[in-house]
């Protein structure tokens, strides 16, 4: 027996995840009706088409800035995307400036874990060495890479908790907007200032 996917089912799952209409049809028939299978399939979708999209150039975007309440916090922001088109839309213009906001809160050191400067990278595996010393030599290591996995997810954006959705990392709020608007982003380039940092 087989489910009648109806346009109210259909405008009802495009309302609640932005996919298109086609996408939502599709989802709800390959999850027979089920709106939680059919949410599952368009994530899935998503980030596959996200990554198919990752190497495509992305020239066009954006550079926002976010100055938090009493001026003590200012960013400077860059995100790009392929064209001006997507630049424009309200999706695009709310995401750089919620990334802004995310990069005064958060205070992130870097894009992401290959543009960490090595430097910074050996203090805290001498640092983490230190606290990990007296333990057994096996569980050392681990203990090492552990505190040091922690300390990437912590001060590089794309690995932190979003501010304004903490159960998703900034890489995946950024995935799910290029499996939206169908073009590759990156967020490029950020500066942060603080007064009397």
């Amino acid at each position: 027996m087989s489910v009648e996917i109806t346009a109210k089912m259909v405008g009802a799952l495009r309302e609640s995840t932005g996919a298109g209409l086609k996408d939502c049809k599709k989802a709800l028939a390959e999850s027979g009706g089920d709106v939680d299978k059919a949410v599952e399939y368009l994530r899935k979708k998503g980030v596959a088409t996200a990554a198919k999209k990752a190497g495509r150039e992305a020239s066009e975007g954006l550079i926002d800035t976010y100055i938090h309440l009493g001026g003590k916090v200012g960013v400077l922001v860059e995100v790009n995307c392929e064209s001006d088109f997507v630049a424009k839309t309200d999706d695009f213009k709310q995401f750089v400036r919620d990334i802004a906001m995310h990069i005064a809160a958060t205070s992130p050191v870097c894009v992401s874990r290959e543009d960490i400067d090595p430097k910074i990278l050996e203090e805290e595996r001498k640092i983490a060495e230190g606290q990990a010393e007296g333990k057994p030599p096996q569980a050392i290591e681990k203990i090492v890479e552990g505190k040091l996995n922690k300390f990437l997810s912590e001060s590089c954006l794309l690995e932190q908790a979003f501010v304004k959705d903490p159960d998703q990392t900034v890489q995946q709020v950024l995935t799910a907007l290029i499996a939206k608007l169908g073009e590759n982003m990156v967020i490029k380039r950020f500066a942060r200032f603080q007064v009397g940092a």
